[in-house]
């Protein structure tokens, strides 16, 4: 492996890129088709009202600048086509610094799309598409070797996201060391899928041995990314295994997807019996000089995310800048044994009493009725469907938006309803509507062979009372 550049990972890049490419058009398009009911000028949490309070320096974004529903539409349709363009492999085609200003076009726009998205966009893969983007840009076309100071930078992107997940694991619940916890995440993971009863209602020891496992990939196997060939190769591979399996247990947006694509990017498809590529031309100085500067950036900025780490009160999922440059990673350090789940209901009925006919609204992803089986929408992210989730958890995580939501179903925002399912009064607008959290279970394969229900749920108690849009 040369100092630089590095031709044998050519197919590492393009794979890679490709991979990148295509979770940067499923970012932009599902911000495409929701914003309007999210953050739009008539949303829950308008971006308008959010740019007068927070100042640039804080999120910067090009909507900082001006904001209007049809400008963000315009800017996150664009970036549907400049990525559906790069996983067509269009980057190969143009001069380098084309190519890098239009990885750097992308990695603009979602900034610009994330740091207005407020809590709808405050999940982790965000920060790990941003920091991953960044990278990108200076990863070079077919006009140069793959820069191996970049591939390592990207590498240690995934010892992060692996690495954090492991720690915040066995730092936080204890079913995760006593090796229980598979017992209860299927059931009570954020979106389930269509696998996940079957997943749920597997053997305990077999839960077990998928907890042991999951420890053993997160906490070891990182570090095998940064040893020779073919030992990376197969640190990585492990890797993707794993991912392929959370990606069949589950939706989890495009986080297993982007951790795959980093993956593959550490893979030497030499050792792999793959045809070696055409000698590319030397490398620019210019290019040199960007990717030296950007590592001594990466390494500046790594050392908050290090210490957290190394930290007992280690934070997950946290940007140290607004840029969202090098940031820290981890999921589920806390699982949930129960899982409860808000059912928003409306009535025509313009006087209320025991006789009153509630009618659901059924949500596209997080489990309503209990006889429907769950979809797998992943990698595209239903963004209300997950702040239902955690509203569930805590009111508190729904006290800026879950007022808002249901005045527009009490108008029967159009913008709102593409959102859900199902609209129980097809178009018109009720008269009240109400929210209750119940409790909800997978169903054991007798009682699934009795009833046909996938899920069985009974009330636990009000969440929001009944309420009229003048009220």
């Amino acid at each position: 492996m040369e100092w630089f550049g590095d031709g044998g990972y050519w197919l590492s890049r393009l794979v890679f890129q490709r991979a990148l490419a295509g979770v940067y058009l499923v970012a932009f398009l599902t911000a495409a088709l929701q914003f309007r009911a999210l953050i739009g000028e008539k949303g829950m949490l308008p971006v308008p009202a959010y740019v007068r309070r927070v100042p640039f320096r804080h999120a910067p974004s090009l909507f900082q600048l001006r904001y209007s529903d049809r400008l963000f539409a315009c800017c996150a349709w664009t970036g549907v086509v400049l990525s559906a363009a790069l996983v067509g492999g269009a980057a190969d085609t143009v001069p380098l610094a084309v190519a890098m200003a239009w990885w750097a076009v992308l990695w603009v726009l979602y900034l610009s799309v994330v740091n207005v998205g407020q809590v709808w966009y405050g999940f982790g893969w965000e920060s790990l598409l941003l920091e991953t983007g960044f990278l990108a840009v200076f990863l070079g076309n077919e006009r140069t070797a793959p820069p191996v100071l970049v591939l390592f930078l990207l590498r240690w992107v995934l010892f992060r996201v692996e690495f954090g997940a492991g720690l915040i694991k066995m730092r936080g619940d204890r079913c995760w060391r006593d090796l229980t916890c598979l017992y209860y995440h299927h059931e009570t993971q954020p979106m389930p899928g269509p696998l996940s009863r079957l997943f749920h209602l597997l053997p305990r020891p077999l839960h077990r041995m998928e907890t042991a496992a999951n420890h053993v990939v997160q906490l070891v196997v990182p570090f095998g990314l940064f040893a020779p060939q073919p030992v990376a190769t197969v640190a990585a591979g492990v890797i993707v295994a794993t991912q392929l399996w959370l990606v069949l247990s589950g939706n989890f947006a495009w986080l297993n997807w982007l951790t795959i694509a980093l993956a593959l990017s550490a893979v030497d498809f030499s050792v792999l019996s793959f045809p070696a590529a055409p000698e590319p031309p030397g490398t620019p100085l210019w290019f040199g000089v960007l990717v030296a500067a950007v590592t001594a950036l990466v390494v500046w900025r790594s050392y908050r995310p290090v210490r957290n780490l190394l930290s007992r009160r280690q934070r997950m999922n946290t940007s140290w800048d607004p840029l969202h440059l090098v940031n820290s990673y981890g999921a589920f350090g806390t699982v949930g044994r129960v899982r409860r789940e808000i059912v928003v209901e409306g009535t025509d009925a313009v006087v209320l009493g025991p006789e009153t006919v509630w009618r659901e609204y059924e949500f596209r992803g997080k489990p309503t009725d209990p006889y429907r089986l769950p979809r797998q929408f992943a990698p595209y992210h239903l963004r209300l469907d997950w702040l239902m989730w955690f509203a569930a958890l805590s009111p508190a995580y729904a006290r800026p938006w879950f007022g808002p939501l249901l005045e527009r179903l009490l108008a029967a925002d159009r913008d709102t309803l593409r959102l859900l399912r199902t609209d129980p009064f097809g178009g018109a607008p009720p008269a009240y509507v109400r929210a209750r959290i119940m409790r909800y279970r997978f169903t054991g394969r007798r009682e699934r062979r009795a009833t046909g229900a996938r899920w069985h749920r009974d009330q636990a108690r009000e969440f929001w009372p009944p309420t009229r849009l003048d009220g």
